[in-house]
């Protein structure tokens, strides 16, 4: 059960960092390809300016979760992976229903939903 848990924290939060890169450093034709948004949204430097402290955020998900699992003390690895994920989980719902694209929760949610689920078994 811990392999399974330690490869689903990684995953999600090496797919947290992806996301970060594609937010902070991408090109609008990658955010608006990546993120199902019109270019012409996505050219606008307040939609940059969001979409970059967005990035923050994610990449903060991302090596906190790696940061918990692999360099903390044991006794709090799995609980402080737990709040990560469900973080993630909660961000995923929240960008499906305010954005209106499932994608979002497919993408980011699931795997971390998954990653909740096995931590809460281990």
């Amino acid at each position: 059960m811990n392999i399974i848990c330690n490869i689903l924290v990684i995953l999600v939060a090496v797919e947290a960092l992806a996301i970060m890169l594609i937010e902070v450093f991408g090109s609008s034709e990658l955010h608006a390809k990546a993120f199902d948004l019109s270019l012409d949204y996505t050219r606008m430097p307040e939609a940059r300016i969001s979409m970059s402290n967005q990035g923050i955020y994610n990449g903060f998900l991302g090596i906190g979760l790696l940061l918990i699992r692999f360099f903390f003390p044991t006794i709090i690895t799995t609980s402080g992976a737990l709040l990560f994920t469900i973080f993630i989980v909660v961000a995923a719902v929240w960008g499906w229903l305010s954005a209106h694209n499932f994608k979002i929760f497919l993408v980011q949610g699931i795997p971390a939903l998954l990653a909740t689920i096995f931590l809460f078994l281990s």
